[in-house]
C-alpha cells in the first residue's frame, strides 16, 4: 500500500466537483421553494413566481460560491 497517496487538502478535481454540485443544490432547493411559498403560500401568478424563483436560486448560487471559496 505504498504507492497510494491521498491529499488532505481539497484541491483537486474531486473537491471541485463536490463544490459544483453543493453549488447546484443550494440554488434548486432555493429557487424550488421560493416558487412554492409564492405560488402555492401567497397565491402569486406562475409569471410573477418564476421570476421570483429564479432571482432567490441566482443570489443562493452566488452566496453558495462565495461559501465554498472560503
Amino acid at each position: 500500500m505504498q504507492g497510494f497517496q491521498v491529499s488532505g487538502t481539497g484541491t483537486g478535481t474531486g473537491a471541485a466537483m463536490k463544490n459544483w454540485r453543493n453549488v447546484a443544490l443550494h440554488s434548486a432547493l432555493a429557487a424550488g421553494f421560493m416558487f412554492l411559498l409564492q405560488r402555492y403560500g401567497l397565491s402569486a401568478t406562475m409569471e410573477s413566481s418564476l421570476l421570483w424563483a429564479i432571482v432567490f436560486g441566482g443570489c443562493a448560487a452566488g452566496l453558495a460560491y462565495s461559501q465554498a471559496n472560503r
